[in-house]
């Protein structure tokens, strides 16, 4: 960024500074008086992500990310996230009329799934008519909207249509695309209610289309590996804020499914579409019996596009660069840096069935619950990937792609069709086609045995059946194939003789998941908590994606939590030690070596690990005086790796080896604390802020390279105007961090002893999103 915009951008900073000492996103923190608060967690700002500016955050429990769970009125948003993901086709918009923070517990039991999982429902038609429109924008120039129009028919008869348009162009200017974000949803719902208004029949429709950009546009950027933890900024280049991406739009790649070499552009390659039908219903007896079922069909297309940094290198290979300028003549490169990007382009054809039906009983002093879930996904999908090379320009400027001269003679890679696009396929292509299919039954009883004492229990048998081809090819010697340039179903492999198949897959597996948890009140105001949560997992068919098959052994993952509760008139404290791990987690990594050559060689290499974490939790909230509330989260984990080895073996004949066990997990901080202060000025004004700080985290495998501690801030100003209208203001990043996080792209192999070398080296990584001002507004009728 150039010098004058750093100064705008420290203005603006101050100017709103007071402004931002408080709170964003109100309507994440909204009760519903009708959801049952036992099955949710409390004080949990769902939607506040420094990662994101539409999606749901991820909250850590101990162990790498995952899947974001999402449900939409009981059901799965999607099933799986690639290549349909969460922020394709569900956004907490005016549409829901309730999003919360389901326990780890109810998760488990109802979904099979590990985490915590956010929880959202439908706006429904009500007697009377009602409107709510919602508006959002900040100072890059996003408009968001949202309505829902919901009211009654007569005779029972009540509808809801809702819209959602979101253009965004993110922070910075990209030239390939449009924006960063455009995505429009359309849901339109009729009910009728049946028997005196016992029973509710729901039918509703929902379309989305979405081009979720920043999933390739903003994850990368370069910066100073200072060497303490820290990093500096690139000359001109402002993380976050300044573009690095090349201007080209055009991207070239070779059909994993029929070998072909085709052009697409990234824009198209990120279009997702989906078509959604929901069928409910819910019936309630006098005497406590409540029915509901919800039966959902979901036909869409998914995809995803990553460009993942690779090597970034001083430009001392030898290789005759040169890139197109201005006026389209081809000049030399001279530049000091070259940075190797892959783009992964991932597409699927999706049909899936999701059937939940549940029974429950509340009794005086109790409620018991027994469902059922059938779950059918059946996936077309394929992940073609291509290499290309770009310069590292320090002076803030758009990246230009580098052409190699002497690509057709050029040895050490396989070049397609011209000299920008090289080794398609071969690093990290993919492809599964077949169905999923899981039958569950669940039953939970929630238990007050006295006045004193409540426990919670529940349990999970689920069948978990798999069917399809993948493209795991072994040789004639029985060992896999792997990728190669131009792999593809239908290819050759360098022995001449293999050739790269459908290979048909069939698995049938025994899942279950157990739970337990109780409550003992000592005195009115203080008593003992505890819970254990042990669920049993198999691989999903996306794990059967790489060219190698993975460990199908049982995934076992154990969650045991114990500690005390005080509360009184203006405080609520929980303390509580945790222990969680999980067993054969598969992976693949893409290790990087520089040969003897000086060109940067990638391989892949599978592996099975294990991880465990010992943890604990203070959670505080706090009202001193009238109008000021105070939560506070302290937790303190250490997860590390099991079992963690690995090794490949280069074309120069370098063995790189990998052994972590012992290490810290990479990327997950081992001290986590959330303030989030909050004041009512008035009885319509409300100033709040959101502070979370993450520790040190390490930014590779060998745990060399590491990031120091970092702020997220989230601050604002609510003001409920009159009844219909309310207005508010958020502050982004407030502090104006501009660290890095996550991981450092090509860094798998450096070990401790090696890292202090790299202390001042130009490195890529991923950033957190930078100061913002968000505008809201949201308008009953």
């Amino acid at each position: 960024m150039k010098a004058e915009q750093k100064q705008l951008l420290k203005r603006m900073n101050s100017a709103v500074l007071l402004l931002a000492i408080a709170c964003a996103t109100s309507y994440a923190q909204e009760k519903n008086e009708n959801s049952d608060s036992k099955k949710e967690e409390a004080n949990r700002n769902v939607m506040l992500n420094a990662a994101s500016a539409n999606g749901p955050r991820e909250i850590q429990i101990g162990l790498p990310s995952a899947d974001v769970n999402v449900l939409e009125n009981g059901i799965p948003v999607t099933y799986a996230t690639n290549p349909h993901s969460v922020n394709s086709l569900w956004r907490a918009d005016a549409s829901l009329s309730h999003v919360g923070l389901l326990k780890i517990s109810e998760t488990a039991v109802t979904t099979g799934n590990i985490g915590y999982a956010v929880n959202s429902f439908t706006q429904l038609g009500q007697d009377k008519f009602n409107g709510t429109l919602n508006y959002k924008t900040n100072h890059f120039g996003m408009q968001e909207v949202s309505l829902n129009l919901n009211g009654g028919l007569g005779k029972g008869w009540l509808y809801s249509a809702s819209m959602y348009q979101d253009f965004d162009p993110g922070t910075f200017d990209i030239k390939a695309t449009p924006f960063q974000d455009r995505t429009q949803i359309y849901k339109f719902a009729i009910t009728k209610k049946y028997n005196n208004n016992r029973g509710a029949f729901t039918a509703l429709y929902n379309f989305s289309k979405s081009h979720p950009v920043y999933t390739f546009a903003t994850q990368s950027a370069p910066f100073v590996y200072v060497g303490d933890g820290s990093v500096r900024e690139f000359g001109d280049f402002t993380l976050g804020t300044t573009s690095y991406l090349p201007m080209d739009n055009e991207m070239v790649y070779r059909d994993m499914r029929t070998g072909e070499v085709k052009k697409t552009n990234l824009y198209d390659a990120t279009e997702n579409i989906g078509h959604v039908v929901t069928l409910m219903n819910d019936y309630s007896w006098d005497n406590g019996l409540n029915w509901k079922t919800v039966m959902k069909y979901d036909h869409s297309t998914g995809s995803l596009v990553y460009q993942s940094p690779m090597s970034l290198d001083k430009n001392e290979a030898g290789i005759n660069y040169q890139y197109e300028a201005a006026d389209g003549s081809m000049q030399p490169y001279t530049g000091e840096y070259v940075q190797s990007r892959m783009s992964c382009l991932n597409r699927g054809f999706i049909d899936s069935f999701m059937f939940t039906t549940e029974l429950s009983r509340k009794l005086s002093n109790g409620t018991w619950r027994l469902g059922l879930n059938e779950w059918y996904y059946d996936v077309d999908y394929s992940s073609s990937t291509t290499m290309y090379d770009q310069s590292v320009p320090s002076d803030g400027s758009y990246p230009v792609r580098l052409y190699n001269t002497d690509y057709a003679s050029y040895a050490s890679r396989t070049y397609s069709g011209n000299g920008y696009y090289y080794d398609l396929n071969k690093n990290a292509s993919e492809y599964y086609n077949g169905y999923e299919n899981k039958l569950a039954l669940y039953f939970t009883h929630d238990w007050d045995i006295t006045d004193f004492l409540n426990v919670y229990y529940g349990a999970r048998l689920e069948y978990q059946a798999l069917r399809g081809e993948n493209a795991a090819v072994k040789d004639a010697y029985g060992n896999y194939v792997g990728r190669f340039a131009n792999y593809n179903l239908g290819a050759t492999a360098p022995d001449g003789v293999t050739k790269i198949a459908a290979t048909p897959m069939s698995y049938d597996w025994l899942n279950y998941a157990l739970t337990a948890a109780a409550t003992y009140k000592l005195t009115k105001q203080f008593g003992f908590t505890g819970d254990f949560t042990y669920i049993t997992q198999h691989p999903k068919i996306e794990n059967f994606a790489p060219a190698t098959l993975p460990n199908v052994d049982k995934i076992s993952v154990p969650l045991g939590r114990a500690g005390i509760y005080y509360n009184n008139e203006w405080l609520s404290l929980t303390s509580l030690f945790s222990y969680i791990s999980k067993t054969n987690n598969n992976s693949t990594l893409n290790l990087q070596h520089k040969t003897d050559a000086g060109q940067t060689e990638i391989m892949a290499a599978p592996l099975t690990y294990d991880i465990k974490t010992l943890g604990w939790t203070t959670d505080v909230v706090a009202r001193p005086f009238k109008g000021f509330d105070l939560h506070f989260l302290f937790t303190y984990q250490k997860p590390t790796y099991k079992k963690y080895e690995t090794s490949v073996t280069f074309s120069d004949g370098y063995v790189g080896s990998i052994n972590a066990t012992g290490n810290i997990v990479a990327e997950i901080p081992q001290v986590i604390v959330e303030i989030d202060p909050s004041y009512m000025i008035t009885k319509d004004l409300k100033i709040w802020t959101s502070f979370r700080y993450f520790s040190k985290t390490y930014a590779n495998i060998n745990d060399a390279y590491y990031f120091n501690g970092r702020w997220e801030t989230f601050g604002g100003l609510n003001w409920q105007v009159n009844k219909k209208l309310a207005l508010g203001c958020t502050v982004v990043n407030f502090l104006n961090q501009t660290g890095a996080k996550g991981s450092i792209a090509g860094a798998e192999l450096i070990e401790k002893e090696d890292a202090g070398q790299y202390a001042g080296h130009v490195m890529a990584g991923s950033y957190i999103r930078p100061f913002t001002v968000e505008f809201t507004a949201s308008l009953k009728f």
